[in-house]
C-alpha cells in the first residue's frame, strides 16, 4: 500500500556504506514518491533549508504537495532493521526457556504452543501482537516461521500485508515420526507439501508479485524432515522459484541427531545439499557448529546464514563466528529467534553479535586473532541492515538510503541531558543521554548498546508509516 503524497525527509541520516563503514549525511534532504521509492538525495548543499530547495527543484515537486517530516535535535534517520530468523508462533514464549538445550526446548516449551495456533483466535491475537512489537523495535522486514496450520499461516500472512511489515511468510514443514510429536506433524511427504502449496496460492493472491510479502520454504530443520520431504521440498521451491530457510548445525545434540538420522551424508551441510536445498536464496540459521568443509560449501552454493546470539546464549547452543564466515565468503545477518532468543529487537540482536564476538575472541590463541574476531559497532549495525538485506535476497530493494530503493526506515531518536540534569522530551525517552559532546561514532554506540523501542520514533515500510511513538 503506498502513501497518498510524495514524502520528503529532513535532516541526519546514518547508513551502513560498508561492513567497516558508516556513513553521515548532515543537512540532507531524502525524496520519496507516492510509490514509497527513494527518488532524489541531496546532500552537500550547506544546510538543510538549502538541500530541500534544491531537490525539490530537480524533481519538480512543490513543497505544499508534500509531507515533510524533519528531525529535531537528537534525531536520525537509519535504515529499517531486518530480522533474518523468527519464529512468530512462539512469540507468547519470548523469555521462556528455562535450562533447556535445544531438542528439550522443542519438546517441552515449542511444540505446544505452536500447536495451540490452530486456534484461530488465538493465532490472531499471537500474530498481531509479534508483528506490531517488530516494526515497534524498527524491524521492517521479517522472515517468519509459522506453524503447521495452513489457515493460522496464511493469517499471518494477511496481518502483515494489512499491517505493513515486509514479510517472508513459512508454512512450517515437518513428517519424521519419530521424532515430530504425533500431535503436531504433517502425516505425509506429499501433505505437507500440498499444504505449503495452500500457502503460497494464498499469498500469491494477496500480493501477486510478492511487493511486500512472500512465501518462503521453510523445512523445519533436518531431524523433523523425511528423506522424501526435502526433496519435494526443494522441488517446489524450484518450480516457483522461491526462498528457502531452515536451520543448521545449532546445537551439537542436534549435529550429532543429523549424522544419525542421516547416516552416510557426511555433515548436516550435506544433508541438505543432497536435497537440493543449499541455494543462494537459502537461509541457514545459526550455524554455529559449522566445519571447515560445510561453510566452504554453504559458501560455494552461496546461502547465506542467519546469526541469532541471544538464543545461541539463552539455549546454552554455542557461540558462532561471524568474522570466519565472512572470511569463508558466507553473507550473514541477523536473527532474533525469538522465542529461542528473548527479545523482538534487532538492536539488541546487534549488541549481543558484538558481545558474543568478544567471547569468540576471548578463545583465540593470540592477540592478532582475538582483535579480529571481535566485531565493531559498525560492523553489527551492517549486519542488522545491509547484510540482512542481501541473506534475504531484497539487496536491490532495501537496507539503505540508495535513489531507487523503497523507503524502509526509522526515526530514531535519542534525548539530550540539560544543564540542570533533566532530558528534553517527553517523560520517558529511554537510556540513552546526550551531553553534546558525543561525536556521532559516540552517539551511535550509545545507542547501539543502550538503545530501544523508546528511541524508534517513525517507521516506514515501502514509504507508509507503520509505527508512530509521541
Amino acid at each position: 500500500m503506498a502513501q497518498a503524497k510524495n514524502q520528503l525527509l529532513l535532516g541526519t541520516f546514518v547508513q551502513s556504506k560498508t561492513r567497516r563503514e558508516l556513513e553521515y549525511l548532515h543537512d540532507a534532504a531524502i525524496a520519496v514518491d507516492k510509490q514509497g521509492r527513494i527518488a532524489g538525495v541531496e546532500t552537500g548543499s550547506g544546510n538543510v533549508d538549502a538541500a530541500k530547495t534544491k531537490l525539490l527543484e530537480s524533481l519538480g515537486w512543490s513543497e505544499d504537495e508534500v509531507d515533510v517530516h524533519a528531525c529535531m535535535p537528537g534525531q536520525f534517520f537509519f535504515p529499517g532493521f531486518i530480522d533474518t530468523h523468527v519464529h512468530a508462533s512462539q512469540y507468547p514464549n519470548v523469555g521462556v526457556f528455562g535450562k533447556s538445550t535445544l531438542l528439550d526446548w522443542l519438546e517441552q516449551y515449542t511444540f505446544p504452543l505452536e500447536s495451540s495456533l490452530k486456534d484461530l483466535a488465538k493465532a490472531r491475537t499471537v500474530y498481531t501482537a509479534c508483528v506490531q512489537k517488530t516494526l515497534a523495535h524498527g524491524t521492517t522486514t521479517a522472515a517468519y516461521y509459522a506453524t503447521i496450520d495452513v489457515s493460522a499461516t496464511n493469517l499471518l500472512a494477511d496481518l502483515c500485508l494489512s499491517l505493513g511489515q515486509r514479510a517472508f511468510i513459512g508454512r512450517v514443514c515437518m513428517d519424521r515420526p519419530n521424532f515430530c510429536p504425533d500431535y503436531y506433524r504433517d502425516e505425509s511427504a506429499d501433505e505437507s507439501v500440498k499444504a505449503t502449496m495452500e500457502t503460497i496460492e494464498h499469498i500469491q493472491k494477496i500480493d501477486a508479485n510478492y511487493d511486500l510479502v512472500s512465501p518462503i520454504i521453510t523445512p523445519r530443520f533436518a531431524p523433523s524432515c523425511t528423506d522424501e520431504l526435502m526433496g519435494k521440498l526443494s522441488a517446489l521451491r524450484h518450480e516457483h522459484n522461491l526462498p528457502v530457510q531452515t536451520h543448521i548445525s545449532e546445537n551439537e545434540g542436534e549435529v550429532k541427531l543429523v549424522a544419525e538420522l542421516f547416516p552416510g551424508k557426511g555433515s548436516y551441510a550435506e544433508v541438505y545439499e543432497s536435497h537440493g536445498l543449499l541455494t543462494p536464496r537459502t537461509i541457514l540459521a545459526h550455524a554455529v557448529h559449522l566445519t571447515e568443509a560445510e561453510a566452504s560449501l554453504v559458501a560455494a552454493r552461496q546461502s547465506k546464514v542467519s546469526h541469532c546470539p541471544c538464543s545461541n546464549s539463552s539455549l546454552t547452543s554455542g557461540q558462532s563466528r561471524v568474522r570466519w564466515m565472512w572470511e569463508k565468503g558466507i553473507e550473514v545477518g541477523l536473527g532474533t529467534d525469538m522465542s529461542g532468543g528473548y527479545s523482538p529487537s534487532i538492536l539488541e540482536a546487534a549488541r549481543q553479535a558484538a558481545l558474543v564476538s568478544r567471547h569468540v575472541a576471548m578463545g583465540a590463541e593470540d592477540d592478532e586473532s582475538r582483535e579480529r574476531c571481535k566485531l565493531t559497532v559498525e560492523e553489527v549495525l551492517y549486519l542488522a541492515t545491509r547484510g540482512g538485506a542481501k541473506v534475504v535476497g531484497l539487496e536491490n530493494k532495501v537496507g539503505d538510503f540508495e535513489v531507487g530503493k523503497q523507503w524502509d526506515a526509522q526515526l530514531v531518536s535519542l534525548a539530550n541531558v540539560r544543564d540542570d540534569g533533566t532530558r528534553d522530551g517527553e517523560a520517558d525517552a529511554g537510556n540513552v543521554d546526550l551531553f553534546g559532546w558525543e561525536t556521532w561514532e559516540e552517539r551511535i554506540a550509545k545507542w547501539l548498546f543502550n538503545g530501544d523501542d523508546r528511541n524508534t520514533k517513525m517507521v516506514w515500510v515501502n514509504g507508509r508509516l507503520v509505527h508512530s511513538r509521541p
